[in-house]
């Protein structure tokens, strides 16, 4: 085949495929404690305008083709909304979370029986702390896991044992980047994009070899937690405050669907921490990235 001066250099062809989410509507949302180094109880919340930019967030998914569950929000459980960190759901199995702090114990409990009630597979709870997919991201048949400030290491073996995957332990070391998706985001069964100095030198040594062609974001980028994305392959929903990774993303062949969760940031999530992916019933139809 010979290459012409258009084919040298042109991102790749992207693909996007429909995907299946869980997601908690921000009813009782506030900042009424400090779990993370976002949360600042002092500062007002307004919860209307966070169940707005939440609507906002649901009618992209649709929009894109995705099907979108409902869980139902508890009174007294304002961080239910990071739907994210009630488990992780891959392979027809369901991991729900047992998490860190006693303010949002009750969470895993509730994530446990809906994945129960509504048959998104076998349910299964480990003994070791983890926060769900706020500390695992499939990324094709391996499974990312952070520690460092929530999930316990041990929870990474737990859930190689459920999934029968292999689990890929990577360590962070600045709690702004509490969890794991805070500082890396999936692109696809291929592409992460990550923030270097939120891991530990033999992580990102680690995760170097694994993915050489990864997307580097800056920390501007990461300190409005612009990794803190979904992408179906193609389409990458993000915040709108992170114009550096968004043109990589572009660049890259991604398209990039920014967002405005402002409100959502006072506790401190985006995207990503508002959206359970219930990876086990993904569904087959693509889409791809136009031909220019």
């Amino acid at each position: 085949m010979t290459l012409t001066s258009a084919d040298i250099g042109a991102p790749p062809v992207r693909e996007a495929r429909l995907r299946t989410y869980a997601m908690t509507p921000p009813v009782h949302f506030t900042v009424s404690y400090a779990i993370n180094p976002w949360m600042d109880s002092s500062v007002p919340v307004d919860t209307d305008l966070a169940l707005s930019q939440w609507h906002t967030l649901r009618s992209v998914y649709e929009s894109l083709g995705h099907t979108v569950h409902l869980v139902d929000p508890a009174p007294g459980l304002p961080d239910m909304v990071y739907a994210a960190n009630g488990g992780l759901s891959v392979g027809g199995t369901v991991v729900a979370a047992r998490l860190a702090f006693p303010e949002r114990a009750a969470e895993g409990d509730l994530y446990a029986e809906w994945f129960a009630r509504n048959g998104f597979g076998s349910v299964h709870r480990t003994t070791g702390i983890q926060e769900g997919e706020g500390d695992f991201l499939v990324v094709g048949a391996r499974i990312l896991a952070g520690t460092g400030f929530r999930t316990r290491r041990s929870a990474h073996d737990e859930v190689a044992a459920i999934t029968g995957r292999p689990v890929i332990t990577l360590e962070l070391v600045d709690p702004r980047f509490y969890h794991l998706d805070t500082a890396l985001g999936v692109l696809d069964d291929r592409t992460i994009a990550y923030h270097p100095a939120a891991f530990s030198a033999r992580s990102r040594r680690l995760r170097d070899e694994l993915f050489p062609d990864a997307i580097i974001a800056t920390d501007a980028d990461a300190a409005v937690l612009g990794l803190n994305l979904v992408s179906d392959g193609l389409d990458v929903v993000m915040t709108d405050r992170a114009p550096h990774l968004e043109a990589e993303l572009r660049e890259a062949g991604f398209r990039p669907v920014t967002v405005d969760l402002s409100e959502l940031l006072k506790g401190g999530g985006r995207v990503k921490c508002c959206t359970l992916e219930l990876q086990e019933i993904r569904s087959c139809p693509t889409r791809s990235s136009p031909t220019v």
